[in-house]
């Protein structure tokens, strides 16, 4: 039997949802998150996460200190003509797959005692009077605090009418991203991004022996050969012969690649219907900033205090939503603006190449400009 009441539903299983239900469940709470999958499993992302966030991890009760995953510290970049640069990362990062972090962070988020509930696809959640109705397949449950925290797109974003689904700019939506792990020569230190046309890949170390190989692109390019994901990387990313050497030279592993579509880098509302919107639900810095996952888990902080204070009787509901969507704005809106414009910059061929050109004619460009879509540890 499901329990009926609790004080936080959590939607989404993924960082920012598994770091908000530890910290509360840690404070004693009773929380539920609902994951539509089953851990471990594998998601589209870049797997390298900006060391603004281990202090944080291993506060959460992760032992990163012990796990040996690599540093990195250096970035290359290419452009679809072959030129490259490379620069020392002002804070820099570490590899780890989402298969083994999420995983981990679910086993301490049980062991905190938050019921995690997985297979399990939530069909609304709504205020009614004072609480909030959480529906799912043969059951509903109400609670004090509901947070969604499914990421990039969701069942529930239809649902609910969201506004970002009706943007039309080709510029910042309808992006598709495809990520592999593979063996290959490559250095554990550096994270390389790769431009072609209408996209970008990244490859990074992770855990073990493996590498992280993920790209994102418009969908029409997948659409104009085709949809064949093979004639997409011989045709248009092999085109850089950067990537045309990696993907000539690596090994993929089993069960990839992993996709996802319908990608919108567009603003998103903070808060839905007093529902506090999390990770990725909240908005997405473009992945060539390589800082999504720390935001997430910076927005997990975030909430979790406020959702805090207002059940201990500091806030009321209107006062804790003003104040996360004020702290969400003075720490991220700036970093996800300037993500956004940088993209800008990787459209065409020409545009890639003439801003990596000029990076390279002007490196002491490259850290001012890196430093506008990352924080601080938090």
């Amino acid at each position: 039997m499901v329990k009926t009441d609790y004080d936080i539903a959590i939607v989404g299983g993924g960082l920012a949802g598994l770091a908000t239900a530890i910290q509360l469940a840690k404070k004693a709470y009773s929380v539920v998150l609902f994951e539509k999958e089953e851990y471990p499993f594998q998601k589209v992302c870049g797997e390298y996460v900006s060391l603004e966030s281990w202090a944080f991890l291993e506060s959460l009760g992760l032992p990163l200190h012990k796990m040996s995953l690599p540093l990195i510290d250096t970035l290359q970049l290419t452009a679809p003509n072959g030129k490259e640069l490379f620069t020392k990362l002002p804070l820099g990062g570490f590899g780890i797959s989402r298969y083994l972090l999420d995983k981990s962070l679910a086993d301490i988020a049980a062991k905190s005692g938050v019921t995690i509930l997985q297979k399990t696809k939530v069909d609304d959640a709504k205020k009614q009077d004072d609480l909030f109705v959480i529906s799912f397949p043969g059951n509903a449950i109400k609670t004090k605090v509901c947070c969604a925290a499914y990421g990039k797109r969701n069942n529930l974003d239809v649902k609910w009418k969201r506004p970002f689904l009706r943007q039309t700019s080709s510029r910042l939506n309808n992006y598709i991203g495809i990520k592999y792990h593979v063996k290959t020569d490559w250095k554990d230190n550096v994270i390389g991004l790769h431009n072609f046309e209408n996209g970008y890949c990244g490859i990074s170390k992770i855990e073990g022996n493996e590498y992280c190989l993920c790209y994102m692109t418009k969908a029409e390019n997948l659409k104009a050969c085709d949809n064949s994901i093979e004639a997409l990387q011989e045709n248009i990313l092999a085109q850089n012969p950067h990537l045309k050497k990696i993907f000539s030279q690596s090994e993929v592993m089993k069960d990839f690649p992993v996709t996802i579509s319908q990608i919108n880098f567009g603003a998103k509302e903070k808060v839905q219907d007093g529902i506090l919107m999390l990770g990725d639900a909240a908005g997405m810095i473009t992945p060539l900033c390589g800082n999504g996952m720390s935001i997430a888990l910076h927005t997990a902080k975030l909430a979790a205090a406020l959702i805090d204070a207002f059940l201990q009787g500091k806030f009321s509901q209107s006062e804790m939503e003003e104040a996360y969507k004020k702290q969400w704005n003075k720490a991220f809106a700036s970093r996800l603006k300037a993500g956004r414009f940088i993209q800008s910059f990787f459209g065409g061929k020409r545009l890639s190449n003439f801003f990596v050109g000029t990076f390279k004619a002007f490196p002491f460009l490259t850290k001012p400009v890196i430093k506008l879509t990352h924080g601080k540890p938090f």
